[in-house]
Parts: C-alpha cells; structure tokens; sequence
C-alpha cells in the first residue's frame, strides 16, 4: 500500500496519523487532568513503556530500510562494472561481431540509466527491462558467433563469460528494487508512532504543568520525519532519499570515447 503512494500522499498520511494521534492525546488528557492523582501513575507507566517499545520498533526498521538502501546502491556499482566489463571484452571481439556488440552495449548502458528512474513494478520499468532482454539475446548471439568462429581463442570465451555476469547483475537488481520492507512492519512502526505519540500528548496534559501544546505537536513533526524517513528509503526512485544512478552515468562517458583496443585481425 505505501509503495503505491506518491510522495506528498504518504507525507501527509504520516502527518495525518501522528500529529492526530497526539492531538487526540491532548484533549483526553485535559479532559483527565481533574482525575489527575487517579490516572496519573498508571498514565505515566504505560506511555513510558510505549515509547521504549517504540523506539525498538522504529529502530529495526530503519535498519531494515537502510539496509535495503545500501544493497540498492551497491547493486547499481555492480551494474555498471558488469556493463564496463564486457564492453572492454568486446572490443577484443573480431568483427563484424565487435562493431555490433559495442553499439548494442552502449545502448543496454543507457537502459540500465532509465531503470535508475524507474518506479519498481510499474508498467515503465517492464518496459525497459523488456528491451533490456531484446539487447541481451542479440549480445548472445553475437558471442556465440565469435565462439563459433574461433572456437579455440580466448577472447571470446572470456567476452561470454562477463556477458553472462552482465545479465545475471541485472536480476540481482531488479530483484533488489522489489525487495521493500514488508508493510506490516511499516504499519506496526506508524501505529506503533502514533500511540506512543498520542499517550505522551496524553500524560503530559494530565501533568498541565506549564507544557504547552507546541512541544507536543512539535515532538510529534519530528517522530513524523523520522517514520517517513524510514518509508523513504524504501523508496528507491521517489522521493528526498534516491539511489543515484553515477556510475552508470561514468560508464556512460567511457563509452562515448573511441575504443581502447583495436579490432582483431
């Protein structure tokens, strides 16, 4: 559900919950505040026990969603090593293999730059991972004409050989796009944010004691941004918190420049 939302949607939900939730707190609160000596210890124990669940909770999964962030990016270092790679290799290719397999390696560089953009699951994204693999079964096939035609020389093989690595990189990360945090954990983080939230709101208007509803509201922004943080991050291509695509990029400049290695005679 969350990954489907745009960006000022899911800022606004988390605003929305949290910032109510201790609003919430605040009138029961007043409403409570006669019975103060009544509810007062109770009150304190159970906000207090909430905020260290809490914080547990926001904890784990903010490892989870940073975790996931890393791994997305190095996935996209990987990409771009894989694609340098054979695009070296192939320019060891004789030719007509090697013009053919240079022009169609730039184009599949420029491809992985789109996915960068991409929403993960989204019509676009298929899109582009389907020309994607038209540019790979044409790569293939180039290499096993090499391989067929020198059968006992080592540039082919070691060409296939990163071709292969090449298309297997892209699966680990299109896999690694869709790998989001489970929104069970994103739901208990916000309801979890929310109560104790809406439980310190709560005890401290019991207390009414010179604590003015501007602390509350503002501890409540800054437990908002910390959730929407924490969704940030598990969202790859939207958002404050994106996966660059500056390696791809690099490769991108390298491939404009004339090849390194002259044909095979």
């Amino acid at each position: 559900m969350f990954f489907s939302l745009t960006s000022w949607q899911l800022g606004l939900l988390v605003f929305t919950v949290i910032v109510g939730a201790s609003a919430l707190g605040v009138l029961a609160g007043r409403h409570l505040r006669r019975r103060e000596e009544t509810y007062h210890e109770p009150i304190g124990v159970l906000q207090a026990t909430l905020l260290g669940i809490v914080a547990l909770i926001l904890a784990f999964g903010l490892s989870l969603a940073v975790g996931r962030y890393q791994d997305r990016r190095a996935d996209v270092v990987a990409d771009a090593n894989t694609i340098g790679t054979a695009y070296l290799r192939a320019q060891t290719l004789p030719e007509p293999q090697r013009s053919r397999s240079l022009a169609l390696l730039r184009s599949y560089n420029d491809l992985a730059i789109q996915i960068t953009y991409q929403v993960p699951g989204s019509t676009a994204i298929r899109a582009v991972t389907a020309r994607q693999g038209v540019l790979q079964r044409s790569l293939w096939r180039l290499a096993g004409e090499s391989l067929n035609a020198r059968p006992n020389a080592s540039a082919p093989r070691l060409y296939a050989d990163s071709l292969n690595e090449m298309i297997d990189q892209q699966t680990v990360r299109l896999s690694g796009l869709n790998n989001r945090v489970p929104d069970a954990v994103l739901w208990l983080e916000l309801l979890g944010a929310a109560l104790a939230l809406g439980m310190t709101a709560l005890y401290l208007s019991v207390l009414g004691r010179g604590v003015g509803v501007i602390a509350i509201v503002a501890a409540a922004v800054v437990v908002s941004f910390l959730v929407l943080v924490t969704f940030d991050l598990d969202r790859p291509t939207r958002g404050l918190i994106q996966i660059p695509a500056t390696p791809l990029l690099a490769e991108k400049a390298t491939m404009s420049l004339p090849p390194a290695a002259p044909a095979a005679p």
